[in-house]
């Protein structure tokens, strides 16, 4: 797979979000996240930009104590748009300023400075298609950047146990799910043990035999990662062992 240049991905993904809820209803229900408004969507990715852009800068080496920034957020929500386009700027000039292969605590698999940027990218290309959702668009994803949201889905979900609990759950006696893109290559097989669970780079190649398989374009498997997209859509392929499928997807929600 050719590497991605995370940082300016974020930047697009970013102006695309705000054009998307520049000019739209704050109060809009947004379907992919329930309880929350349109208005609540753009707080909290811009909040998530601010909060990794101040540990990037910082270059943490444990994990912080506090989560306290200064985010600056407008009084009228009319405005959060705005502040959104400036969150991704203020990421920008963070992603330029430092090494971003230079080492760094992270909450997951790549203790460097990069994994934050992609960690910010899938958060805001995931928000992106949840607002363009809520407005009754049909979302665009780049099929290699979402090939590659799902590998880093997959990478860093054996760490998240802290803020994802359920993940705890995803234990058996060395049973493996196939997740295949069928519009590229991408192809993880994950293997769930009676200690935890993650990718299977041994047996990871297209040939090995999986209990359970899904089969979907990236962006299908992306948004049925991340729980926006139904099991049953249409053009999904599942086989295999169904209860360990049904298992995956009650106990893998981000």
């Amino acid at each position: 797979m050719t590497p991605l240049d995370h940082g300016t991905a974020v930047a697009a993904e970013t102006a695309r979000f705000v054009a998307a809820v520049r000019q739209a209803e704050t109060a809009l229900p947004v379907p992919g996240c329930p309880g929350w408004t349109l208005a609540d969507l753009v707080r909290h990715t811009g909040s998530v930009q601010r909060w990794f852009t101040v540990l990037l800068r910082q270059r943490i080496q444990e994990p912080p104590r506090s989560r306290d920034v200064d985010l600056r957020l407008p009084e009228r929500p009319e405005d959060y748009p705005a502040w959104l386009a400036e969150a991704a700027e203020q990421a920008a000039a963070a992603f330029a300023e430092g090494d971003l292969d230079a080492p760094m605590w992270a909450w997951g698999a790549d203790q460097h400075a990069r994994f934050w940027v992609r960690r910010m990218l899938f958060e805001t290309l995931v928000h992106r298609v949840d607002a363009e959702r809520a407005l009754g668009l049909e979302p665009e994803i780049d099929p290699a950047l979402a090939a590659d949201g799902v590998d880093e889905f997959l990478t860093n979900l054996p760490f998240a146990a802290f803020f994802a609990p359920a993940t705890a759950e995803l234990r058996a006696e060395n049973r493996t799910v196939r997740f295949a893109r069928t519009d590229g290559e991408g192809d993880w097989l994950v293997r769930l043990r009676p200690d935890g669970f993650g990718l299977d780079h041994a047996d990871g190649d297209a040939g090995a035999e999986a209990d359970a398989t899904v089969r979907a374009t990236a962006a299908e498997l992306l948004l049925m990662l991340y729980g926006r997209l139904d099991r049953d859509t249409a053009g999904v392929e599942l086989s295999g062992d169904q209860e360990l499928l049904a298992h995956w997807f009650a106990h893998s929600s981000f």
